[in-house]
């Protein structure tokens, strides 16, 4: 029984491998042709903008308001972004912050499309782009230059304008006009739009909150005061 069991896969599989033989190859003269990737890949990202009314003129702005939440999600620690207070008269985006530093370094990221999922605002997105491989380990550490416009900033060799831009109608740069909080923001950050000029929005730079009291003390005691002695290094 066994036998006829092992004989008619055999059979199956040789069947399988004689009904390819006869089929056209699908041959793509890759580099020169691309085949089209999914619009769910996830492959290099991108910042996005918007746009936003400010004493009755339209601009365009950045979408990130960096609240650090793609950071926090990136199980890779491959984002890192340092925020400010917006100008209400200038603003760079549509929340009370914005991203003064933005950057992804893209030989830690694993492409696991987080950072995308945690944003509330829509602001980073994983497009079409694959082809990122360099010489130069710098060029593969995106600022947000190169986030915002790869087409320009991006090293010449990891922009395909035939790739990146495959799926722009379904990942757009620039969405509606003005923004409708109800639709377009998280509810989480409704509220974050500058109101006036507040202390913080005046000062020259961020100030970073000051410490709990259990910071301070577990600080002032030393990041290895609860390892036994024995454990710790020379």
């Amino acid at each position: 029984m066994a036998f006829w069991k092992s004989t008619a896969a055999i059979v199956k599989g040789m069947l399988t491998t004689l009904k390819h033989t006869t089929r056209k190859a699908e041959t793509v003269q890759y580099p020169e042709v691309k085949k089209p990737v999914a619009p769910t890949y996830r492959g290099r990202h991108r910042l996005h903008k918007t746009k936003m009314e400010v004493d009755g003129a339209v601009i365009e702005v950045e979408r990130c308001i960096g609240c650090h939440l793609c950071a926090a999600a990136c199980p890779s620690q491959a984002i890192y972004v340092e925020a400010a207070d917006n100008d209400p008269k200038n603003p760079s985006s549509p929340g009370e912050r914005f991203a003064v530093h933005y950057e992804i370094n893209m030989l830690r990221c694993i492409f696991c499309g987080f950072c995308e999922e945690a944003c509330p605002v829509d602001a980073i997105k994983l497009g079409s782009e694959y082809e990122l491989a360099d010489v130069d380990r710098h060029a593969l550490v995106y600022t947000k230059s190169m986030l915002l416009e790869p087409e320009k900033y991006a090293p010449k060799g990891q922009y395909h304008a035939d790739v990146d831009g495959q799926h722009r109608s379904k990942k757009p740069i620039i969405f509606d006009v003005k923004l409708d909080p109800n639709k377009d923001l998280d509810t989480v950050y409704k509220t974050h739009h500058p109101l006036g000029a507040t202390l913080a929005q005046m000062a020259d730079g961020s100030t970073a909150r000051s410490q709990r009291s259990a910071s301070q003390q577990h600080n002032g005691r030393g990041p290895t005061a609860d390892v036994p002695a024995l454990s710790r290094r020379s």
